[in-house]
């Protein structure tokens, strides 16, 4: 498969940089999915996952409070205020991800099924990094 750009930006910095074969975003209406050559667009985020498809069909689960995300035919940037990666090499790194994570979920805590949504996941993508 095809390969973009994929950048995921906070005031902090870089949080996620590189190639992609897909990744999924939390839309303001609802998740949508970005292949290479997606048409392009602009539109804003909610809190939730950002789910990345990696070229060795590893996927890398990104939590965001909210943001806006740049779309064109060769890259997609995405603008977030607060975000966490779910990775991790060790259990202990996975660990104060999740707690990492935990924080921001209870800094968004006045959207209920968002909040809901983004534990399941988050839990989910704990599970495939142990």
């Amino acid at each position: 498969m095809e390969k973009f750009k994929l950048e995921i930006l906070t005031p902090n910095g870089s949080i996620f940089n590189g190639d992609v074969v897909s990744v999924t975003l939390p839309g303001e209406e609802g998740e949508f999915g970005v292949l290479a050559h997606h048409s392009s667009l602009t539109t804003l985020l909610e809190a939730g996952v950002i789910d990345i498809e990696k070229g060795d069909k590893s996927v890398e689960s990104i939590l965001i409070n909210w943001g806006v995300v740049q779309v064109d035919e060769e890259k997609v940037i995405v603008l977030v205020e607060g975000a966490v990666a779910i990775r991790g090499e060790s259990e202990s790194e996975v660990a104060n991800a999740l707690d990492e994570a935990k924080e921001l979920i209870n800094s968004i805590a006045d959207s209920n099924p968002a909040i809901a949504s983004a534990t399941a996941r988050i839990e989910s993508a704990a599970q495939r990094l142990l």
